[in-house]
C-alpha cells in the first residue's frame, strides 16, 4: 500500500536534498554548511516546542508550523556557521571588511546566509523534481536550534518539512 512507502520516499527525497545541499555552489569554496535529517523523534520534539514557543513568544504561525510538521513525512535542517571569508572589500554585512566585522563575531557574514540560500533553493529544486511538497520554516530551524539539534557552531538553521500526500499541508496559509 501507499501508505507503507511514503515515509521511506519522503526520506529518500530528503537525502536527495542533503546532497544537492551540500554540492551548491559556496563563496570561496569555503563551506560552512549543517546539513541533518531529523528523526521522527526529533520531529516530534521540535513540534512540541514550536507550540510552547508558540503561546511564550506571542507567535501563533509557530503553532501553525507545528501542527504541518506533525504531518510531515521527513525533515532537512539546513544551516551555517558565522564563518567570513576574509574579504579585504565587501561590506555585505554592514561592516567596512572582514577584519572588523571580527570584532563582531555574533553577527552574520553576508556570504554564509548567500551560500545558505543558494543550498536551501538547491534542495528545494530537488524536492520539486520528485514531485514532495515542502515549505522552508524558519520557525522549524529556530526551534531545533534552541533544542541544540545542531552543531554548537551552527548559528542560522531553516527547516524543510516534506510531505507526500494527496494536497499540500503547507498550503494553508
Amino acid at each position: 500500500m501507499e501508505e507503507n512507502f511514503r515515509k521511506k520516499t519522503a526520506h529518500d527525497v530528503a537525502r536527495l536534498m542533503m546532497a544537492a545541499a551540500r554540492t551548491a555552489p559556496k563563496g570561496r569554496g569555503r563551506d560552512s554548511l549543517f546539513i541533518a535529517l531529523a528523526s521522527d523523534d526529533e520531529m516530534q520534539q521540535i513540534a512540541k516546542t514550536m507550540k510552547i514557543f508558540a503561546e511564550e513568544w506571542e507567535t501563533q504561525f509557530f503553532a501553525r508550523d507545528a501542527r504541518n510538521l506533525l504531518h510531515s513525512d521527513a525533515l532537512v535542517l539546513i544551516g551555517t556557521k558565522i564563518e567570513p571569508l576574509d574579504l579585504r572589500k565587501c561590506g555585505f554585512c554592514g561592516f567596512e571588511n572582514c577584519s572588523e566585522k571580527n570584532l563582531h563575531p555574533n553577527t552574520p557574514c553576508a556570504y554564509n546566509n548567500i551560500d545558505l540560500g543558494i543550498a536551501v533553493g538547491s534542495a528545494v529544486a530537488v524536492a520539486a523534481q520528485h514531485h514532495a511538497d515542502n515549505r522552508v520554516m524558519y520557525s522549524v530551524g529556530k526551534t531545533a536550534l534552541y533544542m541544540g539539534l545542531a552543531k554548537p557552531d551552527v548559528k542560522i538553521l531553516l527547516g524543510i518539512p516534506l510531505s507526500i500526500r494527496s494536497k499540500n499541508i503547507y498550503f494553508d496559509r
